[in-house]
């Protein structure tokens, strides 16, 4: 399972990077001219022992020395991991009509989120299609921050910057701050252990800061860091935005065995990890021919953006939530002795009939099988309808499941 899991990861990592259009292998991104670049805890990632690989254009680990990528991925449930996502493209946004110009590109209901919290969405075409999910933060009235894909970083800075400079032009009030990766790193701290760590090192009190929701602390001594409760992992969680000249300080501050028992992740373990989370991965589940609708992502297309019907693509997909769709992305779990199914793995009927296509699949080290999601035409979507999975010309054996694939822990706040 072990050596099946690092060859899923590497596929992925570079169908990722590359996007669908435009599949990549492995052996040509290893002689590519063009030079990764580097994370600040680059050399840190090298002196603890990480495995370097090339992902959208960033050197990150994919695991590291000292424990296996199942071990990794068992461990971040039972305990916690930090991973290293500064690759990711952190955004500000800022002005008096900053909530209306982000909302005129993207599918949430920005207006209807208090000061502090956060949501999941995604930017769409004029066809319904999904060009990039993120996570969009409202700081203040007129402030935003956002983080999304790296491997989208380009159509999202220009997606951005085109709506900016519309509104600038209309003579509304908005700006926006692109961070560079050299000025600012990313954290995703994940698990049971993560919070209550990092508890340690900063002043605020963090069991206020619920799921989806963001702040600013000091941690370790150092100021102005945003920590905003949510995870890639579906364990309970943060994502901490930090100088990047300190990225090394609080990476080894966390990491102290005196305060915790977190360990160092890499795109091996957060991969499978977000796999039995159920969560997408663009590229692979889903891109600019997919809609929220088909994706199983409907929840966010917030309901007074589908009554105010003004972003891209609206129109397609009110007709979608009107009308039904022809596909629908569901999850699977194999029999056991079955191989895995990696993306592109045909989805049979019991007539022998293709119905539909594999996009993500990893054994899970949680369950001890083979899981996997994909898209099946809609009337086969029912949970336990039984289907067959075509892998390297022989049949197996497969059914609906559920998804997510294990329990999450996001830490809510009640009701």
């Amino acid at each position: 399972m072990q050596s099946s899991i690092l060859r899923h990861v590497v596929r992925s990592a570079y169908s990722r990077a590359s996007g669908p259009a435009t599949r990549i292998a492995l052996i040509r991104h290893l002689s590519s001219d063009k030079t990764p670049s580097r994370t600040a805890l680059y050399e840190f990632h090298q002196k603890h022992g990480g495995k370097l690989v090339d992902f959208a254009g960033y050197w990150l680990p994919v695991q590291y020395n000292d424990q296996s990528i199942i071990k990794s991925h068992l461990y971040t449930r039972e305990y916690g991991s930090i991973f290293d996502v500064s690759h990711m493209l952190q955004t500000y946004l800022k002005g008096k009509d900053v909530i209306s110009c982000f909302e005129s590109i993207c599918t949430a209901d920005i207006k209807g989120l208090r000061n502090g919290t956060g949501t999941l969405t995604v930017f769409t075409n004029s066809s319904g299609g999904i060009l990039d999910d993120l996570i969009v933060n409202r700081v203040a009235d007129d402030v935003l921050y956002v983080v999304s894909n790296a491997s989208r970083k380009d159509v999202d800075m220009a997606n951005i910057s085109n709506a900016v400079s519309s509104f600038k032009t209309n003579g509304k009030d908005v700006s926006v701050q692109f961070l560079s990766s050299d000025d600012q790193s990313l954290l995703a701290v994940q698990g049971p252990n993560a919070v209550k760590t990092l508890q340690k090192l900063c002043s605020k009190d963090l069991s206020k800061l619920f799921f989806m929701n963001t702040t600013t602390d000091t941690i370790a001594g150092v100021e102005g860091c945003r920590i905003t409760r949510c995870g890639y992992t579906g364990e309970d969680g943060v994502e901490i935005s930090i100088p990047s000249a300190q990225a090394e300080h609080i990476a080894t501050a966390l990491l102290d065995p005196t305060i915790g028992n977190l360990k160092m992740a890499g795109l091996g373990a957060r991969d499978s990890l977000r796999v039995e989370a159920g969560l997408c991965l663009y590229g692979n589940d889903i891109d600019e021919t997919t809609t929220p609708v088909e994706a199983n992502l409907l929840w966010l297309v917030a309901k007074p953006r589908r009554v105010e019907n003004n972003f891209p693509g609206s129109d397609k997909i009110n007709s979608q939530i009107k009308n039904g769709v022809t596909r629908r992305r569901v999850g699977f779990k194999m029999d056991s002795g079955a191989p895995p199914a990696r993306q592109h793995v045909e989805i049979y009927n019991n007539e022998q009939q293709k119905v539909g296509e594999i996009t993500s699949g990893c054994p899970s080290p949680c369950l001890q099988q083979n899981i996997a999601m994909g898209y099946i035409r809609e009337e086969y979507k029912k949970l336990g309808i039984e289907i067959t999975l075509k892998v390297r010309d022989k049949h197996y054996h497969s059914a609906v499941a559920k998804m997510p694939f294990v329990a999450t822990h996001y830490y809510q706040a009640p009701k």
